[in-house]
């Protein structure tokens, strides 16, 4: 028996068995063997009225115990007690009694100290339902307040198992004391309005001012295993941690198989590399398949068994007895491989989506016979959710990779991400209904471009020239070892080696071609290290002088990769200094007036921008924004030189830049392509763009040898007079900015292959400043155009 769990409670409780006396009253009054048996029954009622009266106390009922039961007879037949899991209580409270055997099982089972708690069942819950109670009753209101009630029990092999909770009332009545407020429809309207408001439910039902007055018949039916069920579908679309996930699930699939000890795991399948894997989900999970290395080929962990049923045919593999497995086939790599760690008996579920395998679902037992393929069907309604999950958490996994792969390594800008997003829309919706469907291809129509570029003057010959210093430190000191050995005979007798050694030499101090550097390392490898490395006994010096030789080859830390280091070193500290500034300035802008932008690390950086009402198609777009686009790629541009020109002080090689802009007065069209997976012009008159692009910044000052770019100097290339009178405009305010100097160049470029009329202009850059250039706000500039 247990006592009342909820103390705050709008009823006084009064058990009683008033009404089912009133039935045996009638049935007493009827003649023959049930009446005679009535009669008497109510003989021994009768010298406990606190049976109709009410029971206040709980020794009464300990002294009515062999009475109760005998009056309770017809609600729980002894045919049914071993069957049945039903006793007596006051709903939704601790007081319960009569239990059949099967009921008294359960519970000595769970333990003595087990009390009953119905889930996720707290104080306002009870008071609030009780008071809806009073509304139904007397009210005629309804308010369907009621939930599936379910009590977790703990079974004797220590897994937990899941009941219902069905309250039969009939033998209950309602009845209200003087301290009972009669409530207005308002009130009740209120009511309705204000579950959360517990005192207001306290007010207008007070403690006690209502009587219960009976006894309930209580019955727990087993759903163990659909509750499961419906646990895991919680904690799988659920944010549980993911330690707490995975005990979470063991702990349902303990009670579904009713094995407390039950192993979980969980062996996800890469299908690209046909192996089996525990990182695809992005984090380990535990894998019996995979317990310690990190991945396997499938073949190499299934036996031709399970190979066929989980890889072939997506169906489950039991073992019911791994030992009696083994002995039959004592060479069984999969039962050896479950045996290693004490599993007797286990269950492989392929978890499939559309036709594609996911991964395996893994039950393990310690015991033999647990688990098999009879019980192997319990997974029947449960993998499916698994296997939902599992895609789920895949796909997130994918989109999450798409998006590191999208921002770090292709160009598909937020600002025309809409029109790909519209394009995947259309398609799926079409393949749902069931319809073919073309991606269309992504075109921009009618967009101006701009092109520009800072580029590292005399990188190749840099480049070259760190190349020859490392060469020649290498070739020398080679030379001064094979002079050293000169004493030993594979030595004395490789006189040439060492002269074309010294013809390298004399090659490098002239000039360094294209494979200079190829046919020198080809030549040592192939001629020289066979002489030194040989097991020839020199001496300590000598051999010192070997080693260290070969330590300084590394290419990472080695003295013969030096100055190559260097070199990239400065390329790199140049581009990153660039690509930081122009992509800190690209933010601002595309802020005011979006647009695509791609930029590129080369020999320095290069960018290109399209704007039009194509790309923005729900902003309007007009020639201003671009003129300010103009202004502010004239403006970044000359903020990079600067702040390369500050930088080349700590560079290994103190090289300069060049800087380009082109300028396009035509709106162009621009298509992806998918093929390549970036944009590119469209149409054959646009080619005329992109070939200008290609070739302009090697172009000569026409008439001249003279290239048209120049350290220190941002050159502008353009095609009419309108576009010059535009971006003389942006010059000079960059020159009140103190930005570019006063010494505007202007002059005729010489024709290109199919393109003539080119002109240019060339401006001096402003290296000393008053402050920094990157504390200047461009919209100070964008006031100053003109229409």
């Amino acid at each position: 028996m247990l006592l009342p769990k909820f103390l705050d409670n709008p009823f006084q409780v009064k058990l009683s068995f008033h009404k089912l006396i009133e039935r045996l009253e009638e049935t007493a009054a009827q003649d023959g063997l049930r009446g005679d048996e009535a009669r008497q029954l109510l003989y021994k009622v009768a010298q406990s009225p606190e049976l109709r009266d009410g029971i206040t106390d709980v020794n009464q009922l300990l002294d009515n115990d062999e009475l109760i039961s005998e009056l309770l007879t017809d609600l729980f037949p002894p045919l049914l007690t071993n069957n049945e899991i039903k006793a007596i209580s006051i709903p939704y409270q601790g007081l319960i009694f009569n239990h059949t055997k099967r009921f008294r099982e359960i519970l000595d089972n769970a333990g003595g100290e087990f009390d009953f708690n119905i889930r996720d069942f707290d104080d306002h819950q009870f008071f609030v339902l009780s008071c809806c109670i009073i509304l139904h009753r007397f009210y005629d209101t309804t308010l369907d307040f009621t939930k599936p009630l379910f009590w977790d029990i703990p079974s004797a092999e220590g897994y937990m198992k899941h009941y219902r909770i069905l309250y039969n009332a009939d033998f209950m009545e309602i009845i209200p004391t003087p301290k009972a407020k009669t409530l207005t429809r308002e009130e009740i309207n209120h009511l309705m309005d204000s579950y959360d408001n517990l005192p207001l439910w306290k007010e207008k039902f007070p403690k006690d001012s209502w009587i219960m007055k009976g006894f309930s018949v209580m019955t727990l039916v087993d759903v163990t295993v659909e509750n499961a069920v419906s646990i895991l579908k919680s904690n799988l679309i659920g944010a549980a941690s993911e330690p707490d996930l995975h005990r979470n699930i063991a702990n349902i699939f303990g009670s579904i198989f009713r094995i407390p000890d039950l192993g979980v795991g969980f062996t996800v399948f890469n299908n690209e590399a046909h192996k089996f894997t525990r990182a695809a989900l992005g984090k380990k999970m535990r894998s019996f398949l995979l317990p310690e290395q990190e991945d396997e080929n499938c073949d190499e962990l299934l036996c031709n068994a399970s190979y066929k049923n989980i890889m072939e045919q997506h169906r489950y593999f039991a073992v019911s007895d791994v030992d009696a497995l083994l002995a039959r086939e004592p060479d069984n790599k999969l039962a050896l491989h479950f045996s290693k760690q004490n599993i007797q008996s286990f269950i492989l579920a392929p978890a499939v989506k559309n036709g594609v395998l996911l991964g395996i679902a893994e039950l393990v037992s310690r015991r033999p016979k647990e688990l098999n393929s009879v019980t192997a069907n319990k997974l029947d309604n449960v993998l499916p959710y698994i296997t939902d999950s599992i895609d789920r958490r895949m796909n997130e996994l994918q989109n999450l990779v798409r998006s590191v792969i999208q921002q770090n390594y292709t160009t598909l800008h937020p600002s025309v991400f809409w029109k790909f997003k519209t394009e995947a829309e259309n398609y799926i919706q079409s393949t749902h209904a069931g319809l073919v469907y073309n991606l269309k291809e992504i075109v921009f129509a009618n967009v101006y471009p701009l092109y520009g570029q800072v580029d590292i003057k005399d990188s190749s010959i840099t480049r070259n020239l760190s190349v020859k210093d490392d060469l020649l430190n290498q070739l020398n000191q080679l030379i001064a070892i094979l002079d050293s050995l000169g004493t030993y005979a594979p030595i004395a007798a490789a006189a040439q080696n060492v002269a074309d050694l010294r013809e390298f030499v004399n090659d490098l101090l002239l000039d360094v071609k294209a494979d200079t550097e190829q046919r020198i390392q080809h030549y040592i490898e192939t001629n020289i290290y066979p002489l030194i490395i040989s097991p020839n006994e020199y001496n300590k010096e000598q051999q010192e002088a070997i080693d260290n030789y070969f330590k300084e080859l590394d290419a990472a830390t080695g003295e013969f990769h030096l100055n190559r280091r260097n070199y990239e070193r400065t390329l790199s500290l140049v581009n990153t200094k660039l690509t930081g500034i122009i992509d800190k300035r690209q933010a601002e802008i595309q802020a005011l007036m979006p647009h695509y932008y791609e930029r590129f690390k080369t020999d320095g950086v290069e960018h290109n921008l399209y704007i039009g009402a194509s790309i923005t198609p729900n902003k309007n777009f007009d020639l201003g924004q671009l003129q300010q686009l103009r202004l502010w790629e004239l403006a970044v541009t000359a903020e990079m030189e600067i702040a390369q020109h500050e930088l080349k002080p700590i560079l290994p090689y103190h090289l300069d830049v060049a800087s380009l802009i082109l300028v396009f007065g035509t709106p162009i069209a621009i298509r992806f392509r998918m093929d390549e997976k970036h944009f590119d012009i469209d149409g054959a008159y646009n080619i005329r763009y992109e070939v200008i692009k290609k070739r302009i910044d090697k172009a000569h000052v026409k008439n001249s040898h003279e290239r048209i770019t120049r350290r220190g100097k941002i050159t502008i290339v353009y095609s009419n007079r309108e576009e010059k009178s535009e971006y003389l405009q942006y010059i000079k305010i960059l020159q009140d900015a103190g930005i570019l100097e006063n010494d505007t160049e202007h002059f005729n470029i010489e024709d290109l292959q199919g393109v003539s009329g080119l002109k240019g202009i060339r401006i001096g850059v402003k290296y000393d400043q008053e402050k920094p250039v990157e504390d200047i706000a461009y919209t100070t500039f964008y006031s100053q155009l003109k229409g």
